[in-house]
């Protein structure tokens, strides 16, 4: 298959997942309401792991159908550094004002940093301690897998805590049975288009002869990422800053602690280019600094730290393309 007949599905594909999270975004915030959930467990939880569905599914899908994990794994993190850099960026730009508050950079940022601290353990632990890993390779297994599903369990259960105490405004009409249906409608959706995306990345990959974990980095993982954006930036016009900015971390973490170890149990256990994933999982830990940081301070997001934002999701970019023509070699495993 040629190069065009494979962007065109990869344009395909993205605009099915974009119908997708739509839905899903649509049915999840009516069932919210429908709940009584209060604004910040609607955005760090419900709008976050329904817009992180289509990061899930690449992860199931390319290590399931096609023995690709890699490919997910760069997917995620890949996608966690768009969701930091780009998604609040566009967001800021788009509203008048992004306003943070100490909750989110206190608590839902806070336990974003504790999840990546976690699967940094994880990834360390596999190349060190179980059979088979090495400085260059980490070897998952289950096991290591249950360590960020048990974290993410303790995020959820701080957010029930929210939840049990806050009181709904208001009653409102909702069909809650529809809803199901069109939140199951659009999550088939996305499963139909992530499989697209991810097909036609690992055969430009083969055509290109470069790593499929690059272009899960980049093309895969802003492709996935489009839902998070969508929710993100239409929740900043709408002046819900605290949706906006809880989604983008509430993702973050269900990637994370919940995405990558559900690849591993479904594959039995997986192997990591561990010299790949650290460096990159180091400037995601950069990035997560420089997002604290800009939304700590006055507590809201300028347009030039904006633009700040997204120049250094470019200088990521111009750093892995280098990396991948061969015009600098800072990566070992790419």
């Amino acid at each position: 298959m040629g190069v065009f007949a494979l962007l065109t599905i990869a344009v395909v594909a993205t605009a099915v997942i974009w119908k997708g999270s739509e839905l899903l975004e649509q049915a999840a915030e009516n069932l919210s309401m429908y709940y009584g959930l209060p604004v910040a467990v609607h955005g760090a939880i419900v709008v976050a792991v329904g817009s992180s569905f289509p990061e899930l599914s690449s992860v199931v899908i390319s290590t399931l159908f096609h023995g690709e994990f890699s490919l997910g794994v760069g997917a995620i993190v890949g996608s966690a550094i768009f969701n930091l850099l780009v998604i609040p960026a566009f967001s800021a730009l788009a509203s008048e004002r992004l306003e943070a508050t100490r909750d989110i950079v206190h608590k839902d940022a806070q336990f974003y940093i504790i999840s990546v601290l976690v699967l940094f353990i994880v990834f360390a632990l596999g190349a060190t301690y179980v059979p088979g890993g090495t400085n260059r390779a980490a070897v998952l297994t289950p096991t290591l897998a249950l360590i960020p599903l048990a974290t993410y369990g303790i995020y959820v259960f701080l957010h029930q805590q929210d939840t049990s105490e806050h009181v709904a405004d208001e009653t409102v009409d909702v069909r809650p049975i529809r809803e199901w249906g069109i939140l199951l409608v659009g999550l088939v959706l996305i499963a139909v288009g992530v499989e697209g995306i991810v097909r036609a990345a690992l055969e430009l990959g083969a055509i290109f002869e470069t790593p499929s974990f690059l272009w899960g980095l980049t093309v895969v993982a802003a492709t996935t990422s489009l839902p998070d954006a969508f929710v993100s930036v239409r929740a900043a016009k709408n002046d819900d800053s605290v949706t906006s900015l809880t989604n983008v971390l509430g993702s973050n973490t269900f990637n994370l602690l919940v995405a990558i170890p559900v690849g591993v149990l479904l594959s039995g256990s997986a192997t990591i280019n561990f010299l790949a994933a650290i460096p990159t999982m180091g400037f995601l830990a950069f990035a997560t600094l420089v997002f604290i940081i800009f939304t700590r301070t006055h507590l809201e997001l300028t347009d030039n730290e904006a633009y700040g934002f997204l120049g250094l999701y470019l200088l990521f970019l111009l750093w892995m393309g280098l990396e991948s023509t061969g015009v600098i070699e800072t990566v070992q495993g790419i």
